[in-house]
């Protein structure tokens, strides 16, 4: 019997190419918003990357687009304070999200950014897909729940992206898929298919290009 919530496959070789011009192409920072009146026109189609604190969103998004630093990596958890906005070509945006969850931040600080997240993710009509970031080594948690909830409740299609992979053993690995295909499955906007990452390796990253290439 298929796995529900299965592993999504490596792209074809034409499809993982015409992703990695895609991605090696002009990606930009555009700018960082910490209102919603902050937003840049909703003129063309985006996905965003939302995560717990320190699950490695900005590696991701380097490691995504090839270059060292353009989504400054860091390792104090709560780093980005605002969602920050990428153009990739002409017709993407690239949207890093407040990490949520624990912050090294006041809690007013903290509150703000929720607010914020919220949001953005219930009113942006451009928004194709919402990639929701897991830490492998530690599964789904309380807080990444609540984050899927509103993305149900506000219709938002999400793919769930697991990172650091290449830092666990296969046992460990295989507990962590079986944990995430059973959370899922009481998330209706949650996409069929699960990658898995590992931005230091290059693992997984032909797949999310490809994904978010083939996203019109």
């Amino acid at each position: 019997m298929e796995l529900p919530f299965p592993i999504a496959e490596p792209p074809e070789p034409e499809q993982a190419e015409a992703a990695r011009k895609l991605f090696a192409g002009p990606v930009e920072f555009l700018k960082g918003v910490v209102a919603m009146p902050g937003l840049p026109p909703a003129d063309r189609i985006e996905v965003c990357f939302a995560g717990r604190s320190n699950v490695g969103k900005s590696s991701l998004i380097n490691a995504l687009t090839g270059r060292k630093a353009i989504a400054r990596a860091s390792n104090t958890p709560g780093r980005t304070q605002e969602i920050n906005f990428f153009t990739l070509g002409d017709e993407r945006y690239l949207v890093d999200l407040p990490g949520y969850g624990f912050a090294n931040a006041p809690v007013a600080v903290v509150e703000k950014w929720q607010r914020l997240l919220k949001q953005y993710l219930s009113g942006r009509p451009t928004l194709r897909r919402a990639f929701v970031l897991i830490d492998a080594r530690h599964g789904i948690k309380a807080v990444d729940e609540e984050i899927m909830s509103l993305l149900d409740s506000a219709a938002v299609t999400f793919q769930v992206v697991l990172t650091k992979a290449d830092k666990i053993n296969a046992t460990t690995l295989e507990k962590t898929l079986a944990q995430t295909r059973k959370r899922l499955q009481n998330h209706t906007a949650a996409f069929p298919e699960l990658i898995l990452t590992s931005s230091e390796k290059g693992d997984g990253i032909p797949t999310l290009r490809a994904t978010i290439a083939a996203l019109i």
